[in-house]
């Protein structure tokens, strides 16, 4: 994963002079040493903060360290307005935890920082200074290195919003109005955009024509696929594949990471040559998201999933229903799974090949062969990456800014059944516990796009603190029976 932030992880303590200094010291390097029991490396700042010439000497010896997310660590009541303050000076993430007492007497061994954290929540609050605080960050030594873990990749996150442009291509396709949503929230998460027309990225691929580095990138396409690649088609991918990654390098800018969002039909592959889907999903593979459609929000989604999971990601159609006879003969008494809890998630091909099972192929895409080469033999249509998705825990997810501007989201966990599809495309048989109550009284209700985000494993969690730590007041779940969505008819 070349395109998301590496994260390095330091710890600051804080002490209020009333109290003992070697309290918080001694705490902190009991949660240093919690942290290496878990295998997490995190640097120990040696100066305690007690007042703002700390603050700022504490700022300073972190950041010559290279942490780019902190810990800031209440060992006893702690100063309010230092403490608070390395928030405002340190240029990362700050999470805010507190000790808690039993490790020394209830005199000279309290620190009374379940207390601090009271003041130290309300100090951060009238800087109006973001800072990440964990669901109850009260804790022991272990208990802190577990938020600590927990802490990382929301981390890695924030980070990697701070430093991403998005890169489109192409206005959205004719009908495809949820694919474009207002630029607006992507100012307000920080998130930088560059939008192009598809006449732009054409030149820059017909300037990529005889690159030396095409018979590389082929080679390493026929590589991943088994030597399936059609022969005539490779280097023209590869070509594409090097376009993508040059264009982001020279656009980038004065940001560290990028996502795409382009256009991909109805005119993009008779005047490429192919589909692009097969090379947008090697670049998702390396963290890179190539959303479809010019689904902005989507490349958004998929970037935050990226650096949650530290893993590939994919964007798919939440497609179509799985038919009764499939659910009976394949899922109704080996899976606790309702009808309606499945659904099946599809595009044409961009999935990478790490998410898929055994067998999937570049081929063509039927739908675009029926509409632009009459459903004869496929030529431009092909360049798709086709397969069943494997089994796998997932989170289908997504962050959207609706048509007022506002942003809201959705996230919920479940899984990729080992059954077969029996379809095209890059496609999946998925469940959600409650899907088609979700599926209403969410995605249906609030309006959401058919677009959905998938990270290949359940992350709802980190995911959930990302998006309440950027002020999104709207998060959706797939609720249980017992929890009725504002929405659902109570006599129905």
């Amino acid at each position: 994963m070349t395109n998301i932030p590496q994260v390095k992880l330091g710890i600051v303590a804080v002490s209020r002079d009333c109290f003992p200094i070697g309290l918080s010291q001694s705490r902190r390097a009991a949660v240093v040493a919690a942290c290496a029991a878990k295998g997490l490396e995190v640097y120990e700042a040696q100066t305690t903060v007690e007042n703002e010439k700390d603050m700022l000497a504490a700022v300073e010896e972190v950041t010559k360290a290279g942490c780019n997310a902190l810990t800031v660590f209440l060992g006893n009541f702690g100063p309010e307005t230092p403490e608070t303050l390395i928030a405002k000076n340190f240029d990362g993430p700050c999470m805010f935890v507190a000790a808690a007492e039993g490790d020394g007497d209830l005199i000279n061994g309290r620190g009374d920082a379940y207390c601090g954290m009271l003041n130290c929540s309300y100090n951060l609050g009238m800087r109006h200074l973001k800072a990440y605080i964990p669901s109850y960050p009260v804790g022991t030594a272990e208990d802190i290195a577990s938020m600590i873990a927990d802490f990382k990749p929301i981390a890695c996150a924030l980070i990697g919003l701070s430093g991403l442009k998005i890169i489109t291509f192409g206005p959205r396709p004719q009908d495809f109005f949820a694919c474009n949503a207002p630029i607006k929230g992507l100012y307000e998460l920080g998130v930088e955009v560059e939008e192009n027309s598809e006449l732009d990225l054409l030149v820059a691929y017909k300037a990529h024509a005889g690159d030396k580095r095409i018979p590389e990138v082929a080679a390493d396409m026929q590589k991943e696929m088994g030597g399936t690649v059609y022969p005539d088609l490779v280097d023209r991918m590869a070509q594409f594949e090097l376009t993508l990654l040059d264009w982001a390098e020279a656009h980038k800018g004065a940001r560290q990471y990028v996502a795409f969002a382009d256009k991909c039909w109805p005119a993009f592959p008779e005047q490429f040559g192919f589909e692009p889907c097969y090379v947008n999903s090697r670049l998702a593979s390396r963290g890179i998201p190539v959303a479809c459609e010019v689904d902005i929000y989507g490349a958004l989604s998929e970037y935050i999933g990226a650096c949650i999971t530290g893993d590939a990601i994919t964007l798919l159609d939440i497609n179509n229903s799985v038919p009764q006879y499939l659910y009976d003969e394949d899922i109704a008494g080996k899976f606790d799974y309702k009808l309606t809890d499945t659904f099946m998630g599809f595009h044409c091909g961009n999935t990478p090949s790490c998410k898929m099972c055994g067998g999937c192929a570049v081929k063509y895409q039927l739908i675009q062969n029926r509409l632009l080469e009459n459903g004869g033999t496929p030529d431009f249509t092909r360049g798709t990456l086709e397969g069943d998705i494997a089994a796998s825990p997932i989170t289908f997810y997504r962050l959207q800014c609706d048509s007022e501007g506002k942003l809201r989201s959705y996230i919920a966990q479940g899984e990729v059944l080992p059954v077969k599809t029996r379809s095209f495309g890059g496609i999946g048989v998925f469940a959600i516990p409650e899907m088609g109550r979700f599926y209403r009284h969410v995605l249906v209700q609030k309006r959401y796009p058919h677009h959905g985000a998938v990270a290949f494993a359940h992350c709802g969690k980190a995911l959930f603190e990302v998006l309440k730590y950027f002020g999104v007041a709207d998060i959706a779940y797939n609720q249980p029976k017992s929890l009725p969505y504002p929405t659902e008819n109570p006599f129905a």
